[in-house]
């Protein structure tokens, strides 16, 4: 990693809320296919040799577009009414969850070379024209307050340095991998990887027995079977603390790798291709000034052909918890 760049609070109209069977925040891979769209543009401006890659994620603000019926049901997407059909029917269309919110991205920055104040300045004016002509996740890029290029991304291990620049990205959460905390809590509890992971993602409430005083019988007075024993109902505490959540991290392949031009109707008839479903995993919104290192912040792209596994990585590592002293 030679440089970083930060795009400063970029606010994002409509994208796209749900991730496989999360939602609520846009999938890792959106954010991931955003640098990698911005790199090309960028090779094609003149920037050959810059390479974007991993991408760290600060969320500022969401606003999902839903709604709650009643206090103890199903949240509900708001949904737009299509036009009608010919036939004065309404359309079938597909359920869209949509959500508007504000994100800064920190993406580190390679093979860009020697460049001075002025070729900066230029470089970071064509970024953020591209960005604002860009869509991200699904959405649609409305403002960019600010990117800025760090061309000596070293400098970060100081910790002087690291906390102006993690300072910047106050108030916001960083989304990080906890995938050790879902690991761990399977190893614990004996269940099955999707029971493990759905601890995290159900909210579940438990039945407490009220103890009521025990009143005087009369010889009279039978036990009536139909009586029904009052309760309180209590939340569960979901494992671990913190703010633990399920995430998509990227596919699965469940078909054989096609050949270009052997699947029909395949988006880019010139790449292989093959039918996938959504992994899963467990993420952590992180204030980003307990980050030590700056490329725990980092998401990357990883692939392993022999299994069919494409995913996104991040290399967080959570503090050992302190053991008290008797």
């Amino acid at each position: 990693m030679e440089a970083l760049l930060l795009l400063k609070k970029i606010r994002i109209e409509n994208a796209n809320a749900i991730a496989g069977l999360t939602w609520g925040f846009p999938a890792i891979s959106g954010f991931l296919g955003f640098c990698h769209a911005l790199q090309r543009k960028l090779n094609n401006k003149g920037y050959d040799d810059l390479k974007l890659g991993g991408c760290g994620i600060i969320c500022h603000q969401h606003q999902p577009q839903a709604y709650q019926p009643s206090p103890y049901g199903d949240y509900h997407f708001a949904l737009t009414r299509n036009p009608l059909t010919k036939e004065a029917k309404t359309p079938s269309f597909n359920e869209e969850g949509r959500m508007h919110l504000t994100v800064s991205l920190l993406i580190e920055v390679d093979d860009i070379g020697l460049l001075d104040e002025p070729e900066t300045e230029q470089l970071q004016q064509a970024i953020q024209q591209i960005v604002l002509s860009q869509r991200l996740a699904g959405g649609t890029v409305l403002k960019l307050e600010q990117a800025e290029l760090y061309p000596d991304a070293e400098s970060f291990n100081q910790p002087r340095e690291r906390r102006q620049l993690l300072k910047q990205l106050l108030p916001g959460f960083a989304l990080v991998s906890r995938q050790d905390a879902l690991a761990q809590h399977q190893q614990q509890s004996g269940l099955s990887p999707l029971d493990a992971w759905l601890d995290f993602a159900s909210l579940t409430m438990r039945a407490e027995a009220i103890n009521e005083e025990d009143e005087p019988a009369s010889d009279s007075q039978t036990p009536d079977k139909d009586a029904h024993h009052k309760a309180n109902w209590q939340w569960q505490a979901r494992p671990y603390g913190g703010w633990l959540k399920p995430i998509a991290i990227g596919y699965q392949r469940i078909s054989p790798l096609y050949q270009p031009g052997e699947l029909a109707k395949s988006r880019d008839p010139n790449t292989p291709a093959a039918f996938v479903e959504s992994v899963y995993s467990i993420g952590q919104w992180l204030s980003p000034h307990r980050i030590q290192d700056i490329s725990q912040l980092l998401w990357h792209y990883h692939s392993d052909e022999d299994n069919g596994l494409y995913i996104c990585k991040n290399a967080y590592q959570a503090p050992e918890p302190v053991s008290e002293e008797a």
